[in-house]
């Protein structure tokens, strides 16, 4: 499974988003899956899933899931 595949998986997963509900324009309180709860259980799986540690800056300012994707790549996760 590809990293892009898997920061799907687990995105979906984490927020409880239906796959048909899906779409890479996503965005923090976008949805009611994604409220402050759900960034936190969000965080927490991708952390997990890429053997990653975020920091604080990075929890607030992932505000989307593009902005995500530049985030994680910080952290050495190729796309």
């Amino acid at each position: 499974m590809s990293n892009l595949d898997t920061y799907q998986k687990v995105f979906t997963s984490a927020l409880s988003i239906k796959i048909d509900d899906f779409n890479d324009e996503l965005k923090y309180n976008g949805v009611p899956e994604w409220d402050s709860i759900g960034h936190m259980t969000l965080i927490s799986a991708l952390e997990e899933a890429f053997s990653i540690t975020f920091e604080t800056d990075d929890i607030v300012d992932y505000s989307s899931y593009k902005k995500g994707i530049d985030i994680l790549k910080k952290y050495k996760i190729d796309f």
